[in-house]
C-alpha cells in the first residue's frame, strides 16, 4: 500500500479503535516512517506460546493487517541453553492456526549478530562501553537503589585497548561464563536503573540451534531487540507493560543506529492473566519436565497447542481477545469468559450427537427384538441447512446411569418406575422396572414404548418433562473419553507466593472414562479437531494425540454450562 493509501486508510479508521491502533494511525496519518506500517512478533524459542501470546499475535498481526503494514515472525534466540528447534516449530504452526501469516519476513535475532557485534566494537572505540569482570551480584549491589545512585565499577574507566582486546577474547573463548560481561557506560546515577550501565553481552558457551559454536558471547534482550527491529525495519515495536521501563533504553540504543528512514516506537499494552491459570514460562515447562502433564500440548495446559488439542478454536480465542480488549491497566480477567467464548463458537459450529458416559442398559421390552430402526437427529439447529444424519434405535439402548432413580426425589424429570420421559429423536418410553445386582446396583432398566410418539408423527406432539440421549447397544462403539477441567484450584494462581506450587493443581483436573458408548455416526466422523456436542454433556474434539480408529479417545472441551462457579460458591 503507497503513503497517501495509508494516510487516507488511517483517517477512515478512528472509530472504534482501541489506544494502541489509535497511536499507529496518527503516525500514518503524519506520514512518518515515510507512511510504512511495520510490526513484528518477537517470541523467544524457549517454550510453546500460551494464551497470553496469543493476545500479543492478534496485536501484531491484526493492526499490520487493519492499516495494510506487513508483520514480521522474528525469534529472540539470543540465549541458546534454553532454545530448541522444537519451539521454532510450535510458534510456527500456533501463529498460521491463528490465522496470521508472515509471508517471507521470518527472521531471528541471530541474523543480526554479526551487525551487533560490530555496534558493540563501535561503541567500545567511542568509549560508550567496557568489560567488567564484577560477579554478577556484586555488578547488582553496586547499581544501589531506586533511590539511591550506583556506583562505578572498577573496570569502568578502561581504556578502549584494553576492552577491544577483552571482548575479542570473550568472543574467542578464552573466558568462563560469568567471569565477565560487556556493560554499556551510560549514567550510574540515573533515576531509572536500567541506565546503570546496563550489559550488553555476555559469554554463553553451548551451541546456538543456528549459529553452532561460532559465538561465545551474546547479546542481552535490551541491546538487541531495538537494533533488530532497525534492521529489519520494524516501524512499531508493540509489548506488554512490563517494558515501559525499557523503552528509554530501547530509544537510547537505537538512537546509535537510526537514520532520517525509520525509528520504530514502542508502545505498550496490558498482558493477558487469568484466573485458575498460569502463564509463567518457567512453571509451565516444570509441569512438563516432572510429568505432571502429557507434554506442552495437555489439553489441561495454557499454551495455543493445548488448547488447540482441547478443542477451543481460533476464533473463540479471537472473540476472547476482542472482549478483553487493550488498555494501559494490568488486570486479571475471569476464565469463565474465555469458557463463554469457546461455549459461544462451539453452539454454532458443533454437531450433535449421542454419546453415554456411563451407560447402564435399558430393555425395550414390547419392541420387535430383531429390529433396527432409522431415527433422524438433527445435526444442529443453531445452524441452517445443516442437515440430519441417522441414529440407529434398537430393543436394547444405553442411557446415562444417572438419568434413572428408582426412588427420585421430587423434580427428578428423568427415567423412573411408573412415568414416562422422551429417547431423544425417538419415542416415549415408560419405565416398568429394573434389576439388580447382589450388591444392589441396578445392571438393566425396564421400559415400554408408545410407538405411536415416534418424532413426525401424530404421537410425537404429547408432552413429556423428561428427554433422554441414547444409543443402541448392538450398534455402539467403544471410545475413551477425557473429562478436562481447570488445571489449578486456586484463583490467583499465578500471585500465590507463600505456598507449594504442586499444591496448587487440581487433582480433579483430568478423569478418563473408558467405557463411552458413542454412536456409529460419530465414530465414523471422529477425526481430529472436528467438534462435537455430546448432547447433554458438553463440547468434545477426538484427540489429535491418541485417538486413532479402533481406540477413540475424546477431550471434553468444556461444558455445556458454567458448573464451576455453582460448585465454588
Amino acid at each position: 500500500m503507497s503513503e497517501s493509501e495509508n494516510k487516507e486508510t488511517a483517517t477512515e479508521k478512528t472509530s472504534g479503535l482501541n489506544f494502541v491502533e489509535q497511536l499507529v494511525a496518527e503516525d500514518l496519518r503524519q506520514g512518518k516512517n515515510g507512511g510504512r506500517l511495520n510490526t513484528r512478533f518477537p517470541p523467544e524459542p524457549n517454550g510453546y506460546l500460551h494464551i497470553g501470546h496469543a493476545k500479543a499475535i492478534c496485536m501484531d498481526f491484526g493492526v499490520a493487517e487493519k492499516f495494510g503494514g506487513t508483520c514480521n515472525l522474528r525469534f529472540d534466540d539470543t540465549n541458546p541453553v534454553k532454545e530448541d528447534v522444537e519451539y521454532v516449530d510450535s510458534i510456527r504452526e500456533d501463529i498460521k492456526w491463528l490465522g496470521y501469516d508472515w509471508g517471507n519476513r521470518e527472521y531471528y535475532a541471530s541474523d543480526y549478530f554479526p551487525q551487533l557485534f560490530d555496534l558493540a566494537i563501535r561503541l567500545i572505540k567511542e568509549g560508550k562501553a567496557y568489560v567488567d569482570e564484577q560477579t554478577a551480584e556484586q555488578i547488582a549491589e553496586q547499581k544501589g537503589t531506586p533511590t539511591t545512585p550506583g556506583t562505578e565499577s572498577p573496570f569502568r574507566n578502561r581504556s578502549v585497548e584494553e576492552n577491544l582486546d577483552l571482548f575479542n577474547r570473550m568472543n574467542a573463548g578464552e573466558f568462563e561464563e560469568g567471569s565477565m560481561v560487556l556493560r554499556a557506560k551510560i549514567d550510574m546515577a540515573s533515576s531509572n536503573m536500567h541506565f546503570r550501565d546496563p550489559i550488553m553481552y555476555r559469554i554463553i558457551k553451548h551451541p546456538h540451534h543456528r549459529t553452532g559454536d561460532k559465538w561465545k558471547v551474546y547479546p542481552m534482550y535490551d541491546f538487541a531487540h531495538g537494533q533488530s527491529d532497525y534492521f529489519e525495519g520494524v516501524t512499531h515495536s508493540i509489548c506488554t507493560l512490563e517494558f515501559v521501563p525499557h523503552r528509554p533504553l530501547y530509544e537510547y540504543f537505537v538512537k546509535e543506529l537510526a537514520d532520517e528512514s525509520h525509528c520504530p516506537r514502542q508502545i505498550e499494552f496490558n498482558r493477558l492473566n487469568l484466573t485458575y491459570t498460569v502463564l509463567s514460562k518457567r512453571k509451565l515447562l516444570q509441569l512438563v519436565k516432572e510429568g505432571l502433564v502429557d507434554g506442552w500440548n495437555d489439553p489441561r495446559m495454557p499454551t495455543i497447542s493445548g488448547l488447540r488439542r482441547r478443542g477451543y478454536t481460533p476464533e473463540s480465542i479471537k472473540s476472547f481477545i476482542n472482549r478483553i480488549g487493550y488498555t494501559k491497566f494490568e488486570a486479571i480477567n475471569d476464565i469463565s469468559l474465555l469458557e463463554f467464548s469457546i461455549r459461544e463458537d462451539l453452539n454454532k459450529r458443533a454437531t450433535r450427537v449421542s454419546a453415554v458416559i456411563n451407560p447402564v442398559k435399558v430393555v425395550i421390552t414390547n419392541f420387535p427384538e430383531d429390529k433396527v430402526e432409522e431415527m433422524n437427529m438433527e445435526n444442529n439447529p443453531e445452524e441452517e441447512n445443516s442437515g440430519t444424519h441417522v441414529i440407529p434405535f434398537t430393543r436394547e439402548i444405553y442411557i446415562e446411569r444417572d438419568d434413572f432413580m428408582e426412588n427420585p426425589p421430587k423434580k427428578f424429570f428423568r427415567m423412573t418406575p411408573g412415568k414416562e420421559v422422551r429417547l431423544k429423536s425417538a419415542y416415549i418410553v415408560m419405565c416398568t422396572g429394573c434389576k439388580k445386582d447382589e450388591e444392589g446396583n441396578v445392571t438393566e432398566i425396564y421400559c415400554e414404548y408408545d410407538p405411536e410418539t415416534k418424532s413426525g408423527m401424530p404421537g410425537s406432539m404429547r408432552k413429556v418433562k423428561g428427554t433422554l440421549h441414547w444409543v443402541s447397544a448392538s450398534h455402539c462403539v467403544d471410545a475413551e473419553v477425557r473429562l478436562y477441567d481447570r488445571l489449578f484450584n486456586v484463583e490467583n494462581a499465578s500471585e500465590v507466593k507463600d505456598r507449594d506450587f504442586h499444591e496448587l493443581l487440581n487433582p480433579d483436573s483430568i478423569k478418563v472414562v473408558s467405557n463411552a458408548k458413542i454412536e456409529p455416526y460419530l465414530a465414523e466422523n471422529a477425526k481430529p479437531l472436528e467438534h462435537f456436542q455430546f448432547q447433554r454433556i458438553g463440547y468434545f474434539t477426538p484427540d489429535s494425540k491418541d485417538s486413532k480408529p479402533g481406540h477413540l479417545v475424546f477431550n471434553r472441551t468444556i461444558t455445556l454450562k458454567d458448573s464451576w462457579q455453582k460448585i465454588n460458591k
